[in-house]
């Protein structure tokens, strides 16, 4: 690997795990400001970019801010330098310092922002809240010659193909006879110049998520010994994963709810706590959805949660919960810092020449007295 690692490396990898077209419609993610096309040495993480976050990111020369609540949500009129966002965006550009935002895209994401708050909490045996989309099935079809199979078969397995239900390395081979003619201009691998030539080749199939196709057409033509390998991608009508935010799943054992509460403070790391409903009450279905999710309370009910835990919370809409029944749990907002952590830990697997320095910023603005 090469010691040159751009931006845009760092993003694909994020990009693959929560591709921008999860996002709400509503959402503002990806590269906000800078360009993908810069050499990076030092990555921050951060959950906000606030100015406080940028001088740090100037101290420790870092060249690639990785947010989850996007910098430029609303639409901006002017850029005062005079104000804390001017200053902020000044700063930014003034130090050459990219800023990339992933944010209901790494909500809705497998793995991403309520599944480690999930994680965390110990709730198991998750599914989608609140359902989006189904992710598109393709099927991959190469072929390849029978003393290669295994080094492709292996090669695409390893990075995801062949995932079906908690089963990897899916696939399935059929033996054939390959021919081909190289002309002019070819290297081939096999064969001369102007002459037939047939070879034992494996038809190998296997399965992948249709957002996933290029990637994965990388890996075969890297792992693949021909110059010009053959493959076809077909269309599946079954369906893939489903996306959505929230996940709602279950304690291992059933505890009172301000036991709960206890709980939820302890493992993420919060002093204090908003909740609805009686404290005795025995809890064991969980509903999650980080950030804002009062509007979703009756959907919570609706699928059978005992307690859910959302932030920012407004009067009428607890009341709704109380009237209905529902404990809630509102940790605040902030609990989403869980995603620094998540993401370094994700980026770093992939062995990349590249430092990751998670923000000690604090931009939660509330106390408590």
């Amino acid at each position: 690997m090469t010691n040159s690692i751009l931006a845009k490396d760092v993003i694909n990898i994020i990009e693959r795990w929560a591709p921008k077209k999860l996002a709400s419609d509503w959402d503002n993610v990806g590269l906000q400001i800078g360009t993908l096309q810069k050499e990076v040495k030092n990555v921050m993480v951060t959950l906000d970019v606030l100015e406080c976050v940028v001088d740090e990111a100037i101290e420790k020369q870092v060249d690639l801010i990785i947010a989850h609540h996007p910098i430029l949500f609303k639409g901006l009129k002017q850029i005062n330098y005079d104000q804390a966002k001017g200053r902020t965006i000044q700063k930014l550009i003034k130090n050459d310092i990219a800023v990339y935002a992933a944010h209901t895209n790494l909500d809705i994401a497998v793995g991403g922002v309520n599944d480690m708050l999930a994680k965390k909490l110990g709730v198991r045996d998750t599914n989608v809240l609140v359902p989006s989309d189904h992710e598109g099935l393709m099927k991959l079809v190469a072929y390849v010659p029978e003393t290669h199979v295994e080094q492709v078969k292996i090669a695409l397995g390893d990075q995801g193909a062949g995932h079906i239900g908690n089963y990897s390395h899916c696939t399935f081979t059929q033996e054939g006879t390959g021919s081909f003619v190289p002309r002019e201009g070819t290297d081939p691998y096999i064969g001369s110049l102007g002459k037939e030539e047939k070879v034992k080749e494996m038809k190998l199939e296997t399965i992948i998520y249709e957002s996933e196709k290029d990637f994965f057409v990388k890996i075969l033509l890297e792992s693949h010994p021909y110059e010009e390998p053959a493959f076809d991608l077909i269309p599946l009508a079954n369906h893939g994963k489903v996306n959505g935010l929230g996940r709602i799943g279950f304690l291992a054992h059933e505890v009172k709810l301000e036991d709960f509460c206890n709980q939820v403070k302890e493992k993420l790391d919060i002093s204090n706590l908003r909740v609805i409903g009686n404290l005795n009450k025995k809890v064991s279905k969980v509903a999650i959805l980080g950030g804002s999710g009062e509007g979703f309370i009756s959907k919570a009910k609706q699928l059978g949660a005992d307690v859910y835990i959302t932030g920012d919370l407004t009067f009428h809409e607890a009341q709704d919960a109380m009237e209905m029944g529902l404990a809630v749990i509102d940790p605040g907002h902030y609990v989403e810092k869980v995603m620094i952590e998540g993401m370094i830990t994700y980026l770093q697997e992939e062995k990349l020449p590249v430092t990751f320095i998670p923000s000690t910023n604090n931009t939660d603005p509330f106390q408590f007295l």
